[in-house]
């Protein structure tokens, strides 16, 4: 089966849609499947077209870019080209394409399967809302034309404004499929190698009552991530925990694409500077061998731009329990386990209760590795797609 992905970034820029399709495609095209990403050329350096472990990445010319948008004139016709190639189409939202992707994939005679991993909601920049605006009723276009779509959870599909009107018109066509998710086994060198960059003793996960306690952000350094609220946490939590370290694994600065929340806050980082620890993007091993050094991962989204949270899963099959926002979608891994606690949104002091309630009594947040994994098996992931696109596949 010949399948195509359409999204706006994929490797190797680094957020949960791109890690979600690359296991997907990387999966399927293990099964045999001939898979096909088509993206965006947003870098100078990339190369037009490779191959990424089986995958082939197809990256469309980038005219330029406005904040996390793109626009490429050469999309049409590069997407038309691909689409009348493949037997299925998924196209993953959001993306300014969206519409236009699920129309020239029925005028192509396919189906067009949408993903929906999360809304679209700008940081307060001046275009910010004509932006939302206009994604939302792409978003609402492209559910129009779409056969099937496929959300993380029924809890984000019931509340997100664009899933839940596809939802109320088309039932019997929305899927549930929970997202991809793995992680290798966390390693001592690693662990000692990421604790020395973090100013630990070097022997291990960091509990002792008279050691820093660790608590790790796992995410880009983006405005709707809410690290301004976890920077603002410090002192509350500082009142009963007098040692920790804040570390944050994921893109920053000049690598987060169209923010401005790193020079925004550099009189915050400054002031707490002695807390912090900026890691940068790790790879796959790293971050298992950074969950495992972790106390407590943190989750602190403020909007729908987060409908998940895979980094909780990952925490939480490398030991970790989690503290995250009560945000639809996102407090379902939580529920789901029992792994840690939900807060409210936007709240410093809040956030800082949960990481200190959990910090004080770990062990009763711990669940068997084997049990969260049987629940998140990446290959139940993978066969639900691979039945939706045999379901769905263009036929000769």
């Amino acid at each position: 089966m010949k399948v195509l992905f359409i999204l706006t970034y994929y490797r190797p820029h680094v957020s949960g849609l791109t890690i979600y399709v690359e296991r997907l495609a990387r999966e399927l095209a293990a099964r045999g499947h001939e898979v096909t990403v088509l993206t965006s050329h947003y870098a100078a350096h990339l190369p037009r077209e490779e191959r990424m472990d089986g995958v082939r990445v197809v990256r469309v010319p980038v005219l330029f870019r406005f904040n996390k948008g793109v626009f490429m004139p050469a999309f049409p016709a590069i997407a038309w080209r691909e689409i009348r190639r493949a037997d299925v189409v998924s196209i993953h939202l959001p993306q300014i394409e969206a519409a236009l992707s699920a129309l020239l994939t029925r005028l192509g005679g396919r189906k067009p399967l949408l993903t929906y991993h999360c809304d679209l909601q700008m940081p307060p920049v001046w275009y910010g809302k004509l932006v939302d605006r206009f994604t939302y009723w792409d978003n609402v276009a492209a559910g129009a034309l779409a056969d099937t779509g496929v959300a993380y959870t029924e809890d984000f599909a019931r509340h997100s404004p664009s899933l839940s009107r596809f939802r109320a018109g088309n039932r019997g066509k929305l899927r549930v499929i929970l997202p991809p998710v793995v992680i290798p086994d966390p390693t001592p060198e690693g662990m000692a190698a990421l604790a020395a960059r973090i100013g630990l003793p070097a022997d291990g996960r960091v509990s002792a009552d008279k050691q820093p306690r660790v608590i790790g952000f796992a995410a880009r350094f983006a405005y709707e991530k809410g690290a301004d609220y976890l920077i603002n946490a410090i002192p509350h939590i500082l009142r009963e925990i007098p040692d920790i370290r804040l570390a944050f694994a994921g893109p920053y600065g000049k690598d987060v694409i169209g923010e401005t929340i790193w020079d925004d806050l550099q009189p915050l980082i400054k002031q707490y500077e002695p807390y912090l620890t900026f890691l940068g993007t790790l790879n796959p091993a790293q971050m298992a061998d950074f969950y495992a050094l972790c106390d407590v991962v943190t989750v602190a989204s403020i909007n729908n731009t987060e409908s998940f949270g895979l980094v909780q899963v990952e925490a939480f099959m490398c030991g970790t329990p989690v503290v995250a926002t009560n945000l639809p979608g996102v407090r379902q891994p939580v529920t789901m386990t029992g792994m840690g606690e939900i807060v409210p949104i936007a709240d410093a002091e809040a956030l800082a209760a949960g990481i200190v309630k959990v910090l004080r009594d770990p062990q009763r947040y711990l669940k068997p590795r084997g049990e969260i994994m049987r629940r998140f098996e990446l290959k139940q992931t993978v066969d639900a797609y691979e039945t939706l696109f045999h379901e769905k596949a263009r036929r000769e």
